[in-house]
């Protein structure tokens, strides 16, 4: 199930004032970030033993790959980041 996504009336008020060329660096941007073609880039990262445990548990428990869930939350983080 998708989640829905609420719009605060701050948020929408700056979608309005927006000029094209910032709606279309969104839109662009936002595509990019879609693409298929998107190559994946392993990294290196340092994460605390206790909270990488507890993040792999709840994913498991809750039927996701714990890596792909890191990267939908950076993906919503920015999302939201973009929007704002």
């Amino acid at each position: 199930m998708k989640p829905v996504q609420y719009f605060s009336d701050d948020y929408l008020t700056q979608c309005r004032t927006a000029t094209p060329k910032q709606v279309l660096t969104f839109l662009e941007d936002y595509r990019l970030m879609q693409s298929p073609d998107d190559k994946s880039k392993l990294i290196s990262i340092k994460i605390p033993e206790s909270l990488l445990a507890a993040f792999r548990t709840q994913c498991d428990l809750n039927g996701f790959k714990y890596q792909t869930q890191i990267k939908q939350l950076m993906l919503d983080w920015l999302c939201h980041k973009l929007s704002e």
